[in-house]
């Protein structure tokens, strides 16, 4: 089973006490997983994560262990209040926090959006996000699984799609234009079953009746 993290110097990968033959196995498989992954305690400290979160951990080192989830990615709200993150007056509203709080709480496994506003070097970053915080126990602890997938590429897209505001037809990547559910099943494979709201259901009903 994954274990609690021991350092291993600066820059080094977190590794994990050995529990069994299987622990090699489990480390491999946290790796290998292409989203984020961290675990984390109640109050969003992280105990290990994996090889992708590294990419996001702002100091890319063994000291994220221990750290507040939003000080680790460089959350630019974390600094808002001396105590750090979770503190500040944007944090009751912080999606990670919500979701690590309402796992610990005994609500399950959550998954839910997030804009995740991020400093970079000094520069606001903005990444969209589905994030997952999932409860366990390991050795007596309450530990959650916040596994956080960059949906930005997504959320861009359905920001910019042109759309006829006369006919409804959305524009694709070149000139062809064409109805919501034949661009939405080309490009996402998303199937459409077809009814009337009740707006629309009124008015046909009126012209129906004038019939």
């Amino acid at each position: 089973m994954i274990g609690n993290a021991t350092p291993a110097g600066p820059g080094a990968e977190v590794t994990f006490v050995a529990e069994n033959a299987d622990s090699g196995m489990f480390r491999k498989l946290f790796d290998s997983m292409p989203s984020i992954a961290v675990v984390v305690d109640d109050d969003a400290r992280i105990t290990a994560y994996n090889r992708a979160a590294a990419g996001l951990l702002r100091d890319h080192a063994v000291s994220a262990v221990g750290t507040r989830i939003g000080e680790a990615i460089g959350c630019a709200h974390a600094s808002e209040s001396p105590d750090g993150c979770g503190r500040g007056p944007y944090c009751s509203r912080c999606i990670l926090r919500n979701s690590v709080n309402d796992a610990s709480t005994g609500a399950g496994a959550q998954r839910r959006r997030a804009r995740l506003q991020l400093l970079n070097i000094g520069e606001l970053q903005e990444i969209y996000a589905l994030v997952t915080a999932s409860p366990f126990e390991f050795n007596g602890a309450s530990l959650v699984l916040l596994i956080v997938e960059d949906i930005s590429i997504i959320a861009e897209l359905t920001r910019i799609i042109p759309i006829c505001a006369e006919c409804g037809k959305v524009r694709d990547g070149g000139d062809a234009w064409m109805r919501v559910e034949s661009y939405f099943s080309r490009e996402w494979g998303v199937d459409f079953s077809h009814g009337m709201c009740p707006e629309c259901l009124s008015v046909q009903m009126k012209r129906l009746e004038e019939r």
